[in-house]
């Protein structure tokens, strides 16, 4: 999810004169990279001086220093800026949403998506005991897997429409200039990475599986809250408020997908009474 080690030192840096090592040169005025520590707006994330001496750059910010390194996970191993995304660390969110360039939310969304839509489609499968001949069989399967996926789509969509809802409505409190809701929509896409568990959660079948279901779904929802508090720079209350907007009219779309007996319900783990 971010670049460590030297790989990583790339995205932002600034570079000094030939002749002097100790007095760096002057960067570029526009600031495209974030402080992890105090969030403020940084011109760069690192010096190249002579012969490859890189120095990290400190937060000298006018507005508010905190005096500590800009970035330091720019030396990190990328697995190390992993673990402390999973432990949902502000810093490691804001080194990847601001300071790396990642362009795979949308490839992310998609298998995220396809994982959840296999997951109700194998529970529904589990759940069903057809006699129909094997051609039949096989073309009602595959379009119930289509049918999971475009209803785990519309899912998902109402989340985030019930999330952007509550902060277009809360704009003036949350922020004195326009959210950046771009960013927000790939925060939101990134941070939904803890469905990828969903498929050990069905290779390694047991009887917690509901349980373990229900863990994954906490632990996506605490990753969604991160990202729109370190996004938006907003209190803690804030975000929760939008999260449950969003789990709200997510679970008002399950509700309504289940009354018209489209799905089998919201936990992917027990969509039906079942007879074992």
């Amino acid at each position: 999810m971010g670049n460590g080690g030297r790989g990583g030192l790339r995205p932002g840096k600034g570079k000094a004169d030939d002749g002097v090592a100790a007095t760096p040169t002057a960067v570029s005025d526009s600031c495209q990279y974030r402080c992890i520590e105090c969030n403020q707006e940084a011109k760069e994330l690192y010096r190249d001086y002579n012969h490859g001496v890189l120095k990290i750059t400190i937060c000298v910010s006018c507005q508010k220093s905190c005096q500590k390194p800009v970035d330091k996970y720019i030396e990190y191993d990328p697995v190390i800026i992993l673990i402390n995304a999973i432990l949902c660390k502000a810093q490691a969110y804001r080194h990847i949403l601001y300071n790396t360039k990642i362009n795979i939310h949308g490839k992310l969304c998609m298998f995220c998506l396809l994982c959840e839509a296999y997951l109700r489609w194998w529970q529904l499968q589990d759940s069903n005991q057809n006699t129909a001949p094997d051609d039949l069989i096989r073309y009602a399967k595959e379009w119930d897997f289509y049918r999971m996926f475009a209803i785990a789509s519309l899912e998902q969509a109402a989340f985030f429409i019930g999330i952007f809802t509550f902060l277009w409505a809360e704009q003036p409190v949350t922020s004195k200039k326009k959210p950046n809701f771009v960013l927000l929509l790939k925060a939101l896409l990134l941070s939904s990475y803890g469905k990828l568990l969903l498929i050990p959660a069905v290779i390694w079948e047991h009887d917690y599986t509901p349980l373990c279901l229900k863990l994954i779904k906490v632990f996506v929802l605490t990753s969604n809250f991160q990202a729109i508090r370190v996004t938006l720079n907003i209190n803690r209350k804030l975000s929760l408020l939008a999260i449950l907007s969003g789990f709200l009219l997510e679970s008002t779309m399950v509700y309504i997908f289940q009354r018209m007996e489209w799905d089998v319900g919201s936990d992917c783990a027990i969509y039906k009474s079942q007879d074992f």
